[in-house]
């Protein structure tokens, strides 16, 4: 892997890229820490969903910064454009258009993303107004809500142009970069810790070796996949011969990704969030939200419940085995044993409702990681399940995108 980082190095045009990738995450970082004007940082509770969006923008909401925003407006204008084209006749054939219709759809995110990070600005200035130093002032306020605004879109930019310049996802290098930049803090309070004696050795062990194990684990399912054969018949068009060929259809495992573990998060943490606004709740909702705190037996298996909810409606909102079954038969492709039209629809149906209920099984686990190593070797965890899928999923992408720029000027890879 060494000796493969040092010949991308070397090449000219791949290290231009790496080199703008590295600049540009260099920036979104220095933008953390620049203090939106008329803003004072604040801290958030471990239960609400101030907590895992600051973990999203490596520190930036707690800082009251420039990217307090972070990439969650585009994030959530992509998942409403992704639902509206599977209903929306119009963006249908937009996504169906190729390059040319992809862009559009491209732009309408942006602006989107430009309407939710207005909104979002808003709701997060009007709802901490504490933190702001002259709360009274209206021109203070719409200073606040301008620039937060603004560095949602400029990292929406920076995130596009990490894309078609550098190395990797843009976006998803940025949340990357974030969530890694929140692990160096937490190890070394727990270092610190151990240190003192506040963590027994042995659990620490045990934690360094659960840990490694389920790094392990997480990068198996993110790569393991179910291979459908698929069998091309020939056909002659002109005086030519296609077809004949057999491949395969990659079904995921875990074919949502972190998207149902990020819904099923925010979904909790919203009436714990709704409740900092009202400290003095008591009587049956005050119970009812101390039963929702994280750890509690009802959040887990609310929690659990959720997430398997979302992990079947997502994966079916974004795989549709009709269409797929009607590409198929339209070229001439077929599945060995099965007929072409509806029942290899219902065959790839049934499959994928199988391997989901692996994926959600898997996803429940990373989700309630943190909890069961707590209780099992007594570390307080700061870096989630969420996250770790997060980052080694981006990790291996990444690596991937590398390794093809190696190949294809027939360098060796990551992978012998």
């Amino acid at each position: 892997m060494l000796d493969a980082m040092k010949t991308a190095f070397k090449l000219p045009d791949l290290r231009k890229k790496m080199l703008w990738t590295l600049l540009l995450l260099a920036i979104f970082r220095l933008g953390s820490f620049v203090v939106v004007p008329g803003m004072n940082p604040r801290e958030f509770g471990a239960d609400t969903i101030f907590a895992l969006l600051n973990l999203f923008s490596g520190g930036a909401l707690s800082n009251m910064s420039l990217f307090a925003l972070g990439v969650n407006p585009y994030i959530t204008a992509s998942i409403i454009m992704n639902l509206l084209t599977m209903v929306i006749p119009r963006l249908e054939e937009l996504a169906k258009e190729g390059v040319e219709g992809r862009k559009v759809i491209a732009q309408y995110t942006r602006y989107g993303t430009v309407i939710l990070g207005l909104l979002q600005a808003t709701a997060l200035t009007m709802g901490f107004r504490d933190a702001m130093t002259d709360p009274g002032n209206p021109w203070a306020v719409v200073t606040v809500i301008a620039v937060m605004t603004g560095g949602s879109i400029l990292l929406m930019w920076l995130g596009e142009v990490i894309s078609e310049r550098g190395i990797g996802n843009g976006i998803s290098l940025l949340i990357f970069a974030g969530i890694v930049s929140r692990l160096l803090p937490s190890t070394i309070g727990t270092i610190g810790a151990l240190g003192s004696g506040g963590i027994n050795p042995l659990g620490f062990l045990a934690f360094l070796v659960i840990a490694l194990a389920v790094v392990v684990l997480v990068v198996i399912v993110t790569e393991g996949q179910r291979k459908i054969p698929v069998q091309y018949a020939k056909r002659v068009v002109g005086r030519r011969m296609y077809g004949g060929q057999a491949t395969h259809l990659p079904l995921r495992i875990n074919q949502s990704g972190v998207i149902p573990v990020i819904f099923a998060s925010s979904v909790l943490a919203f009436p714990l969030t709704i409740a900092q606004f009202f400290p003095n709740i008591s009587g049956f909702f005050g119970n009812l939200l101390r039963w929702l705190t994280p750890g509690q037996w009802l959040h887990l298996v609310l929690y659990s419940l959720f997430i398997f909810i979302f992990t079947y409606f997502y994966t079916a909102v974004t795989f549709n085995p009709v269409e797929v079954a009607n590409n198929m038969k339209k070229y001439g492709g077929f599945i060995p044993g099965i007929r072409p039209g509806r029942s290899t629809a219902e065959y790839l149906d049934r499959v994928l409702s199988r391997i989901t209920l692996a994926g959600a099984v898997f996803l429940t686990g990373i989700a309630l990681l943190p909890y069961i190593i707590s209780g099992i070797t007594k570390v307080q965890v700061g870096f989630g399940g969420t996250g770790l899928l997060i980052v080694v999923g981006v990790a291996i992408d990444t690596m991937k995108q590398i390794e093809a720029q190696l190949l294809m000027r027939q360098y060796e890879g990551f992978l012998k």
